[in-house]
């Protein structure tokens, strides 16, 4: 099975560092290379442009993909399957013209001209909103487009905003919202192989944010424990051979960490330990 992920840019480190921590480790990733080997037999990592993985993807060069949502919908392409929300390398694709300008709203635009780097998604937007206006390709630069007469209003990505301002342009709406996704070909969605992937990248998101605590408590007093752990269940109970104590295993978010051993500590609760978790399997 091949994997595709991006070659370069913003989102391949997080990939890459995803897979390495889902337990697919690569054992040759050369920058320079087009394939590296997992220490998986079966798995193969193929590197690729982050815009070119969703057809690589449908064309069978790769079973599944990791890529952002909006060059899946960028792709125009049919027969992929979202598998998974990655949550990282999010972005919003917005609708922006000048800020003294007399566009205010995308009905404004009849008759116009928007400037993008992805003009499917746009041409969607468009039609889904009922707007005739002529979409202009472009490759970079587009924030400039509406300062130079080329086009009306643009459809870019944005993350924080700041680009825009500093072109003295106005967000008028939300074109898609994005980030990373695992997604494969209808197809192959049932592989078992594919399953396995899917679920180790998600036992790794599940863990994110999640601590381990082990700690001694009083028998007598476990129920007071119980009420104490903000856990994702009940906690895991173990006896303490020849001793009044049992030994309680929870997991629970990190942020809630600092106030439930407080808390612990006045039910009697001894030894505790806080670990991180690699993965967690729900």
């Amino acid at each position: 099975m091949r994997i595709a992920v991006p070659n370069k840019g913003r989102l391949h480190d997080p990939s890459v560092d995803l897979l390495e921590r889902a337990g697919l480790h690569v054992v040759d990733g050369a920058d320079r290379k087009l394939y590296a080997d997992t220490v998986d037999p079966d798995v193969t990592i193929l590197y690729a442009r982050a815009a070119d993985i969703p057809e690589y993807v449908s064309d069978g060069a790769a079973d599944v993909g990791i890529t952002g949502l909006d060059q899946v919908r960028e792709s125009a392409t049919d027969g992929l399957v979202d598998l998974l929300d990655l949550e990282f390398g999010a972005c919003r694709l917005v609708l922006a013209a000048p800020e003294d300008g007399s566009v205010e709203s995308v009905t404004d635009l009849h008759g116009g001209t928007v400037a993008t780097e992805f003009p499917n998604v746009t041409r969607a937007y468009l039609d889904e909103q009922g707007v005739d206006a002529e979409v202009a390709e472009v490759s970079g630069a587009t924030e400039l487009t509406p300062h130079v007469d080329i086009a009306d209003a643009i459809v870019d990505i944005t993350s924080t905003g700041t680009t825009l301002r500093m072109n003295r342009l106005a967000v008028i709406d939300d074109v898609l919202s994005s980030s990373v996704r695992l997604f494969a070909r209808e197809d192959v969605v049932d592989d078992p192989k594919v399953q396995q992937v899917q679920t180790a990248l998600s036992s790794v998101k599940t863990a994110e944010g999640k601590r381990y605590l082990m700690m001694n408590v009083p028998e007598s007093n476990l129920d007071e424990v119980r009420d104490v752990i903000p856990g994702m269940g009940g906690p895991t109970v173990m006896n303490i051979a020849g001793e009044d104590l049992v030994a309680v295993h929870a997991v629970v978010d990190e942020r809630s960490v600092f106030e439930t051993i407080s808390n612990l500590k006045t039910k009697g609760a001894t030894d505790v330990l806080v670990t991180e978790i690699e993965r967690l399997v729900e």
